[in-house]
C-alpha cells in the first residue's frame, strides 16, 4: 500500500492524525523535530511549509504522506513537483497573526488557480475559514466539493478565547472547529479533518463529531523536547483509535 492509499484508508477508518509543523515555520531544525515526533509517535501524515528544502528534508525523514501548506498557488505547484503528496490550501494562522482574514471567494480563487497549475493528479485539501458564517462555510465546502477537492479542513481556534483552565479550557479552544465539523459533515460527502486547537482531550470529540481526521499543531510544537513531542503525538493517536474501539456514538445536532 503506497502513501496515498494508506492515507485514504485511514480517512475511511476515521483514524487519521496529521501533525502540522506550521505554514510559516521555516526553522529547519524545528521542522525536523516535529517530523521525527510525528513519525515515531505513529501519526498518519505531516504538514510542512511550502519551501523546496523543507519538503526535501521532510521526504528524507519520513515515509508518511507529506502535506504542504500555502495560500500561494505557485508555491503549491512547486510543492507538487518536488514530491508533496497532498497540497493544503491553508492553514491560515500566519494570516491571522497579522490581523488579516481570508474570504470564501479568495479561497475559491486560490483553489481554482492551484488546480490549473498543479493538475488533477495530486490530492488537494482546503481549509474552510472558521471566522466566516457557518452558512457561508457550508456553501464554500460544497463548491470545493464540486471542484473535485479531496479533503476539507476546519478551524476555529483563532477566533476563540478560552476563559477556563484544564479540560474545560481545552474544550473551549476546540469548540468552534468541532461545531464547524458537525455542520460540514452533514452537508458534504468528502472527508473532513478537524484542526485548530485540537488536543488529546478534544481529538476524540472531533472524531465523534464526524471527522475523518484530526490535525494537531500547537499542542506538539510548543513542547521543547523531541521525547515530549513523541509522547503527545502518541497520546492523540491512541485517543483517536480508542473512539473506534469503544464504538462511541457520533454526535448529532437536531
Amino acid at each position: 500500500m503506497n502513501r496515498i492509499e494508506s492515507l485514504k484508508n485511514q480517512l475511511r477508518e476515521k483514524t487519521c492524525v496529521k501533525v502540522i509543523a506550521g505554514i510559516d515555520n521555516f526553522d529547519i531544525e524545528k521542522v525536523k523535530q516535529v517530523v521525527t515526533a510525528a513519525q515515531q509517535g505513529g501519526a498518519s501524515a505531516v504538514d510542512v511549509a511550502a519551501r523546496k528544502d523543507i519538503i526535501e528534508i521532510t521526504k528524507e525523514l519520513t515515509d508518511m504522506p507529506v502535506f504542504v501548506s500555502s495560500i500561494n498557488p505557485e508555491e503549491l505547484a512547486m510543492a507538487a513537483k518536488n514530491g508533496a503528496d497532498v497540497l493544503e490550501i491553508g492553514n491560515f494562522d500566519a494570516l491571522y497573526k497579522k490581523g488579516l482574514r481570508i474570504t470564501a471567494q479568495e479561497v475559491i480563487d486560490i483553489t481554482k488557480r492551484t488546480i490549473d497549475l498543479a493538475g488533477n493528479d495530486v490530492m488537494i485539501s482546503v481549509t474552510v475559514p472558521g471566522h466566516i458564517d457557518i452558512s457561508e462555510q457550508i456553501a464554500l465546502a460544497q463548491e470545493l466539493e464540486t471542484l473535485g477537492i479531496d479533503l476539507i479542513q476546519t478551524e476555529g481556534a483563532a477566533i476563540t478565547e478560552p476563559k477556563s483552565a484544564g479540560a474545560r479550557g481545552l474544550i473551549e479552544k476546540a469548540q468552534v472547529s468541532i461545531a464547524n465539523t458537525i455542520e460540514l459533515v452533514r452537508n458534504i460527502e468528502i472527508p473532513v479533518m478537524t484542526a485548530s486547537g485540537i488536543s488529546t482531550t478534544t481529538a476524540p470529540l472531533a472524531i465523534a463529531a464526524g471527522a475523518s481526521a484530526v490535525g494537531i499543531g500547537s499542542c506538539v510544537n510548543k513542547l521543547n523536547s523531541t521525547l515530549a513531542m513523541i509522547a503527545e503525538v502518541r497520546s492523540i493517536v491512541e485517543a483517536v483509535k480508542n473512539v473506534k474501539l469503544s464504538g462511541q456514538e457520533k454526535i448529532t445536532v437536531q
